[in-house]
């Protein structure tokens, strides 16, 4: 009986089904190429499909408006490639051989006057057209499309599935109507993710867990002026609030987005992410050390949001730095030099989100309690959060998020604790992750304590024995300035199940009296097997 053919492969018809697909395709360019090298081949593709479907939906709008005004064809061909029809919106200009029709018909290399190109030489001509047509993206997208490690039949099967992909949100009722551009982002993000869980340790040099960023966007709602990260990573601070601002009806522009980042790759993706999230942000002219060099040394932000690298040992300390205005951070830890950073960086009435390790709650190494007292005394300390264990793959360090506020309105002279470490669900066997109910609980009892109206916010504060407690800087004082909220929130009630005492300990005390009987059973059938194993 001759054999059925196979069915051809279905469209990916979910936006998981597509991520999944693009994820599983570019995983098959890895080859010989290392990790870093291989993340930009794919993070680069992605901004390239961005710009250029960002450029043909303007263009396509451009074609409309004109038509509308009846223009004719000629006059059309004329005023479509006006380079200030796009950049003016927000588009980047996209040369006719960086455009992603192009690349499509030449997948599998080209030849052009006389010379064959393949499709990987044809990638890096669009990326450095693209850069010499946008300044504002010089040095910044990758150039390493052709070399010998990346293989070119697989990039041009990678470019082809780019092609076919429907970047259309598809639900219940069809497309959603939501932009191709901004389903990309989405792809970039997942992107992100995947490469960080690949890399283990070193992902979390660029990329911070979306539900611990949403912690701090959560509770410091950045809906206006500027935003500032000092360790940026790849942007994901910056991103989650242009997200919670989109949420609440708000422009991306409300915003201004300065940040600085050391590592020279990480920079680049963060330039990309915040261009394919329509953020145009200050991240400096180039990657720098922010203690070394701070490469926005007069700007003062409302909002400041971080994920400092933890415990470094080895940073560039200057004692007589106007920034260690609570005392000179020890040399083996950079920690609070993080902190009083990004307290030097407040303007007033601004507020702040720093994500640290545990330890640095109750340090006393190095003068680190001496710094913690001053600034807890100076009331700038808004709320604590410990965080769960195992939300970031790439350290097993446990997690809290200091927030700092210049001015704490009602609540001066007190500070929030809330221990969150029972929050949060495991999604595989090495990571947990917070729900969006979670969230909600942590930035509730926050903006609830605070006054602040907000979807999350309970009707009125009160103290959660195990969870929530509001504590004086009397209070604080008395624990040595330890700031972890373990300390003070106490235990969980325990509900009362009705038992008297009495009889619960008559009822325990048979019961494990019957399992140490059994247990002497089962010890003595196991000799008796042992011995007749002997003879």
């Amino acid at each position: 009986m001759p054999r059925a053919p196979k069915a051809a492969p279905q469209a990916p018809s979910t936006m998981k089904e597509l991520k999944d697909t693009l994820w599983k395709a570019a995983d098959k360019l890895r080859g010989s190429m290392d990790a870093s090298q291989y993340k930009d081949v794919i993070l680069g593709l992605v901004f390239l499909k961005y710009v250029s479907d960002a450029f043909d939906e303007r263009r396509a709008g451009i074609r409309a408006e004109l038509a509308a005004d009846n223009y004719d064809e000629e006059q059309i061909a004329d005023l479509i490639d006006d380079i200030d029809e796009y950049t003016g919106r927000g588009v980047f200009w996209v040369p006719a051989n960086a455009r992603w029709g192009f690349l499509a018909e030449s997948a599998k290399g080209t030849t052009v006057g006389g010379v064959e190109k393949s499709i990987g030489l044809l990638i890096d001509e669009a990326m450095d057209a693209v850069m010499q047509s946008n300044p504002q993206l010089a040095g910044t997208l990758p150039r390493i499309f052709n070399r010998d490690s990346v293989d070119q039949r697989r990039l041009g099967e990678l470019i082809d599935l780019f092609n076919s992909a429907r970047f259309a949100s598809q639900g219940q009722g069809g497309s959603d109507g939501r932009r191709a551009r901004d389903l990309l982002g989405e792809v970039y993000e997942y992107f992100l993710e995947k490469f960080a869980a690949a890399e283990g340790k070193r992902g979390g040099e660029f990329y911070t867990p979306a539900g611990v960023v949403r912690v701090l966007v959560e509770l410091l709602q950045p809906t206006h002026g500027r935003v500032y990260d000092p360790a940026c990573g790849s942007g994901g601070m910056f991103v989650q609030a242009e997200k919670f601002i989109d949420a609440h009806h708000g422009e991306g522009s409300d915003i201004s987005v300065y940040g600085q980042e050391l590592n020279e790759r990480t920079w680049r993706m963060a330039k990309m992410n915040l261009a394919i999230h329509g953020l145009s942000g200050n991240l400096g002219p180039r990657w720098g050390d922010t203690f070394a060099r701070d490469l926005h040394p007069d700007m003062q932000a409302d909002f400041v949001m971080a994920n400092p690298p933890f415990n470094i040992k080895d940073w560039s300390r200057n004692e007589e730095d106007p920034r260690w205005r609570f005392g000179v951070p020890p040399a083996g830890n950079a920690n609070y030099a993080w902190i009083q950073h990004i307290l030097s960086k407040l303007a007033p009435g601004g507020a702040a989100g720093v994500v640290m390790a545990n330890g640095s709650m109750s340090s006393n190494s190095g003068g680190e309690g001496k710094i913690r007292a001053e600034i807890v005394e100076a009331d700038l300390v808004s709320c604590m959060v410990a965080l769960p264990t195992q939300l970031f793959r790439s350290t097993g360090i446990p997690v809290c998020v200091w927030f700092f506020a210049k001015d704490k309105g009602a609540r001066a002279g007190e500070v929030l604790f809330i221990d969150a470490r029972n929050l949060g669900h495991m999604v595989d066997r090495a990571e947990r992750a917070l729900s969006d109910d979670d969230i909600a609980k942590i930035a509730g009892t926050f903006h609830a304590w605070r006054g602040i109206e907000s979807d999350a916010a309970l009707d009125e504060y009160a103290d959660v024995p195990g969870f929530a407690y509001s504590a004086t800087l009397a209070e604080i004082k008395a624990a040595d300035y330890a700031l972890t909220p373990g300390r003070y929130v106490g235990a969980a009630e325990v509900e009362d199940d009705g038992e008297p005492i009495e009889e619960k300990l008559a009822r325990l005390r048979v019961e494990l009296e019957a399992q140490f009987a059994k247990s002497a059973r089962l010890a003595d059938a196991v000799r008796e097997q042992l011995r007749r194993v002997d003879v």
